[in-house]
């Protein structure tokens, strides 16, 4: 199939769930983008470039670059790595899109190809008249950064206090990951715009009622987190091993999710950040939990109690 807006391949078409098959692609897809965005962070640095976020890298443009390639090895990777990313992170326009660029504010505008479901922090969601696809536009706020992610800080009658601040292109780009390791809806990362905006698409599920209790439905991979050792300002906070990361989980209301075709109930949103390491906010104990509920997901905050009797 191939994406209206971009004639791209696509695996994603309306209500249509995609195949194990092609949900592998998917998440191959993700991880390859993300190694892709750090190998270019990794050649900037080899040439000198210090960019204040990773959105100059983003939308850092090949041809700056290809008059130095000839300069020495590093600025030769640092094109290639350019190329990479564009291959897996395209460069649309939003009038690829339906919108007229000539507005101040395109999305705001009406647009006979797209049809707007709603608007959030982080991105406003609209579904292709075409096949109902859902299309996201993350839009960059306080110009450079983008998206949500945790941020983590000592706690005085817990270990930890994690709080939802503003992210970047790495951390959205993980997040999206997330989802799609959770089982959730299957999502594609489209292109991003010369504006910085991020478009991903994913399947159209039938949205929850607002205010449903999600404790008992959340997905199977998460692992509940003892309440000595964190305190978090999202709903249901959950501990994700992703290749082996502990991540912080969280933010999963009845919002962010919808019932899929299959009938199984899907995520389509979070937030998410990386489990402070040993080297930050370090505490034995909690260190020792990692370890034991890395390799069993029932295991209690100490070795010889129930979590319910701390």
């Amino acid at each position: 199939m191939q994406d209206p807006f971009t004639g791209l391949p696509t695996r994603i078409r309306g209500r249509i769930l995609p195949g194990a098959r092609e949900r592998l692609g998917l998440q191959d897809d993700h991880r390859r983008r993300l190694e892709t965005l750090a190998r270019l962070r990794a050649a900037a640095a080899e040439c000198g470039l210090r960019a204040d976020s990773d959105r100059d890298l983003v939308l850092l443009a090949e041809d700056e670059v290809s008059l130095l390639e000839g300069a020495g090895p590093e600025w030769a990777g640092l094109g290639a790595a350019i190329r990479a990313l564009r291959a897996s992170l395209p460069l649309r326009s939003l009038a690829d899109f339906g919108f007229s660029e000539a507005e101040d504010n395109p999305l705001e505008e009406a647009n006979p190809r797209m049809l707007q479901i709603g608007v959030g922090v982080e991105a406003w969601a609209f579904a292709s008249a075409g096949d109902g696809s859902v299309y996201k536009f993350y839009l960059p706020r306080e110009v450079k950064r983008i998206g949500s992610e945790f941020g983590f800080e000592r706690g005085d009658e817990t270990l930890l206090l994690a709080a939802a601040r503003l992210g970047d292109y790495r951390a959205l780009l993980e997040k999206l990951l997330i989802i799609h390791a959770l089982g959730g809806m299957a999502t594609e990362v489209v292109a991003v715009t010369p504006e910085g905006i991020l478009v991903a698409k994913q399947a159209l599920g039938e949205p929850l009622p607002q205010g449903d209790d999600m404790s008992r439905d959340l997905p199977a991979d998460l692992i509940e987190i003892p309440s000595r050792f964190l305190r978090a300002n999202r709903d249901h906070p959950r501990l994700l091993f992703l290749d082996g990361r502990p991540y912080l989980v969280a933010d999963l209301h009845a919002r962010n999710f919808v019932r899929a075709t299959d009938g199984a109930l899907r995520v389509i949103d979070l937030v998410a950040g990386p489990w402070p390491g040993a080297d930050s906010l370090a505490d034995p104990l909690a260190a020792e939990w990692l370890e034991r509920v890395r390799a069993d997901p029932r295991a209690s905050a100490l070795p010889a109690a129930p979590d319910e009797e701390l």
